[in-house]
């Protein structure tokens, strides 16, 4: 599977499978955070990548032609500078047709900037797309030569966010926490990011700054928060740092009405290590079962595929199982749609005049306003407490956003849920 995927998760992924020895072989590349600060991202890339192997076992058929299919995985270990050293292996040395990566933010630097020079096609997704093409310093009628990208926009995750705080009663004040990362600071930006829509709903920010990522001491953060008498909460961590600020912040009577962080309860784990303070935990949703979209490679409806992964692993869905599938079936629309799916230019070009419905919805990359990239759907949602479930908490949709979904109940705030 590649030198560079962790010993522990190498041994879980089953050799490639390769239908015929031929040399019109697709090779795909994969760079997944199989490890590191970023892993409950790539949690699932092991138990997907298998199902594709047995998918693509006899190759895929093309205009009439069977290409046997080779799968690469390198861990990126969650790090830009491994990122990096990864995708020169992928691209220099194994010669890959495709690179994916369901990592955006750390595969927007050095590995895009190579994938783009050496003419190697790449689909990333798991990054608002606004950090990853600003972040690039690209702009959104330009594009870039072989990178593609998608994901929800930032702009859509602060639009939700203020529309679900609107529901509430509240004093209006919102205390931000941010972790040091390019995702975050386009997060915080003045000029584009939450604070434009927080002034523009007449909120005030109390913003606490940004932490490194290493920190595990958020007691300055806590006392700007309780001292500006914060009724809202909101930012951009991982979930190791919400657990931590979470835990501490009770100690020292910290009790916001809502709690809406993007990034830490994308997976239910996060919630569980919680406890009780889990519940009523406030999200923006890429991808949830209840939706009703189909994977245009399996078939399966969205609840069909966490039911699967459930009863295989016995751990609950999380959020990143239907985005890393839905980036194998980009990957595949993107061969099957190229004239030529040995080269470059042909799968460059069917990538940006690709249209497909996938389990995480519809992704437009052809009718898109941003070159380059299609804008996923995204939907509101809060983390309650089961009473008989399956699972200690779901996650349940209580806004449409922009997807157009009927939402499945209410955002209740957290002084109820404590009470």
């Amino acid at each position: 599977m590649g030198g560079a995927v962790a010993a522990g998760a190498l041994a879980q992924f089953p050799t490639p499978l390769v239908a015929r020895a031929e040399t019109r072989s697709l090779k795909i590349g994969l760079l997944a955070s199989i490890s590191g600060l970023r892993s409950d991202f790539g949690a699932v890339d092991t138990w997907i990548v298998e199902r594709v192997q047995k998918t693509v076992a006899n190759g895929i058929d093309i205009e009439g032609t069977n290409y046997p299919v080779e799968i690469i995985v390198k861990d990126n270990q969650s790090d830009p500078n491994q990122t990096a050293v990864a995708a020169r292996d992928l691209i220099l040395r194994e010669k890959c047709d495709l690179i994916l990566t369901d990592d955006g933010d750390n595969s927007s630097g050095a590995a895009a900037e190579l994938a783009d020079a050496r003419g190697v096609p790449m689909i990333s997704t798991l990054s608002p797309w606004e950090a990853w093409v600003f972040g690039r310093h690209g702009a959104p009628d330009k594009g870039f030569p072989f990178t593609f990208h998608y994901c929800i926009g930032a702009g859509d995750v602060f639009k939700l966010y203020t529309d679900m705080w609107n529901s509430l009663k509240t004093n209006k004040k919102v205390g931000t926490i941010y972790m040091d990362s390019a995702a975050a600071r386009g997060f915080a930006d003045p000029a584009h990011g939450l604070p434009v829509l927080l002034q523009k709903n007449g909120y005030t920010e109390v913003n606490t700054g940004f932490f490194q990522l290493s920190n595990d001491d958020f007691t300055n953060q806590i006392a700007s928060l309780v001292g500006g008498e914060v009724g809202i909460l909101s930012g951009s961590c991982y979930p190791n740092h919400f657990a931590t600020f979470w835990n501490q912040a009770a100690q020292n009577g910290f009790q916001p009405e809502a709690v809406t962080v993007a990034g830490p309860f994308l997976f239910p784990s996060a919630l569980e290590g919680l406890g009780d303070l889990g519940d009523g935990m406030s999200t923006e949703v890429l991808w949830n079962p209840a939706l009703p979209y189909t994977s245009s490679m399996t078939g399966q409806t969205a609840r069909q595929l966490a039911d699967e992964y459930e009863q295989n692993t016995g751990t609950q869905w999380t959020q990143p199982l239907g985005i890393s599938h839905s980036l194998w079936e980009v990957g595949f629309a993107a061969l099957k749609g190229a004239a030529d799916p040995k080269d470059n230019k042909s799968i460059r070009d069917s990538i940006a005049s690709l249209k497909v419905d996938t389990v995480v919805g519809p992704l437009d990359f052809a009718g898109s306003p941003v070159k380059n990239v299609a804008i996923q759907k995204l939907v509101g949602g809060q983390w309650r407490k089961t009473k008989d479930g399956k699972f200690p908490f779901e996650l349940v949709v209580v806004h449409a956003g922009t997807s157009g979904v009927t939402p499945t109940a209410e955002l209740v705030p957290l002084s109820q849920i404590r009470s």
